[in-house]
């Protein structure tokens, strides 16, 4: 793993909380909903490699892409075809599972949780990736009854946002607890190069966000602005340099602000080529918000453009970089900075270290928001964002921004900005 030295634990290390709730070893069985999308397989694909003594199911329609995914994953996996809308279906999917992986978005527009519900009936641990704001308070609605149940459930528990979560936790613990500093502002920032290899699911996510209003927080004080408005020059660093990102309604903001305590948050998403963000621009500004509220239409002009994007895709390739951003009142900014090459292979470790983290126990009963210590356990964190980093070409753990940007600017005497 570049940017790291720390090695990854043994895969047999992993544990597990059974429903009976007594320990035990890592033959615990995994079943991945949505597992023959692409966030889906990543993450099946990722867990047989961290820990191949897990029994891994895979459920979706396509039987065909579901065998071609099994076959690959080995003896120890299986295909189960199901509906996510057939309620009975799936609480008989997940008889004898210990942990459910909910990847089956988009996650907008979505009235019920539907699939978090039937975890909770039949007391299955539950994770899912949720990208949308609305979805997931409506999913933490049920912490009351994961606690009844005996379960441990995390939301928002992907790579943007999940692992963003975690880093951005980790940069404001360290500023509490070795600099005795308070957290000020807290800024997000995404990049990902075409559609990053998931094809119509980010491009579906992204258009029906511009049919909402962002929401940001400004020293304590909500406010809403316009999507894809306030655009910034960001540094990603080596692999990636500068680019433009703008603002849009990510879930992490609101969760980071009520749980972290920081007054002021905000998240920003671009991509490449140049003229994929002057689409997006274009789309917020002449086309009624009313369109990106409807899912329907949305899916219409993803089909629409889908054959163009697959196209681009092939040529800009699917980059990913996070860099969160942590300023105090000691006037102090540090940085954590994640990079990797594939988008479509980082999704799946980044959810799967989220698996390994509930089945070894340090997740409490409950629906919990990454960045709860209850979600994941302080001292659990570290492996976790080791586990999520595989593969990575850039990952600075906590930096001054100077010390990762490819252009830092010196305000005299050699001192750095």
């Amino acid at each position: 793993m570049a940017g790291a030295s720390i090695p990854l634990p043994s895969p047999s290390l992993a544990s597990t909380i059974s429903k009976e709730g007594t320990n035990k070893p890592a033959s615990s069985r995994v079943l991945v909903l949505g597992g023959t999308g692409r966030v889906g397989g990543s993450t099946a694909t990722a867990l047989s490699k961290l820990c191949p003594s897990l029994q891994i199911q895979v459920a979706g329609r396509n039987r065909e892409k579901g065998a071609a995914l099994v076959s690959k994953l080995g003896e120890k996996s299986e295909f189960v075809e199901l509906d996510i809308n057939n309620t009975r279906m799936l609480e008989r999917a997940l008889d004898g599972v210990d942990l459910l992986v909910h990847t089956a978005g988009p996650f907008q527009r979505q009235e019920k949780c539907t699939v978090l519900e039937a975890a909770i009936s039949t007391k299955t641990a539950y994770i899912d990736v949720c990208d949308d704001t609305e979805y997931s308070w409506r999913a933490k609605g049920f912490h009351n009854e994961a606690v009844a149940a005996g379960i441990p459930a995390i939301t928002t528990a992907g790579i943007y946002p999940g692992v963003s979560n975690v880093m951005a936790a980790e940069l404001v613990h360290a500023a509490r607890s070795k600099d005795e500093a308070e957290p000020e502002r807290l800024r997000f920032f995404y990049y990902t190069a075409g559609s990053g290899g998931a094809g119509p699911t980010i491009l579906t996510t992204s258009l029906l966000l511009l049919g909402e209003d962002v929401i940001a927080y400004n020293k304590g004080e909500e406010v809403k602005l316009k999507p894809y408005s306030g655009a910034l020059s960001i540094d990603f660093g080596k692999g990636v340099r500068t680019k433009d990102v703008y603002l849009l309604n990510l879930p992490e903001v609101k969760s980071a602000h009520e749980i972290l305590k920081v007054p002021t948050v905000s998240a920003r998403f671009g991509t490449a080529p140049f003229f994929w963000n002057w689409g997006m621009l274009a789309f917020a500004k002449f086309l009624p918000m009313e369109t990106f509220r409807d899912k329907n239409k949305v899916l219409q002009l993803v089909q629409l453009i889908d054959p163009l994007v697959r196209v681009v895709d092939g040529i800009a390739g699917e980059r990913v970089s996070m860099r969160v951003d942590l300023e105090c009142t000691n006037g102090k900014t540090t940085i954590r900075l994640f990079t990797h090459k594939r988008l479509s292979v980082s999704v799946g470790y980044a959810t799967a270290a989220f698996v390994l983290a509930v089945l070894e126990g340090n997740t409490q009963p409950g629906v919990w928001f990454p960045e709860e210590p209850e979600g994941i356990a302080i001292e659990a964190r570290k492996l976790l964002l080791q586990r999520a980093a595989e593969g990575t070409s850039n990952f600075v753990m906590y930096k001054p921004p100077w010390m990762v940007e490819t252009d830092p600017k010196e305000v005299g005497l050699g001192i750095y900005v």
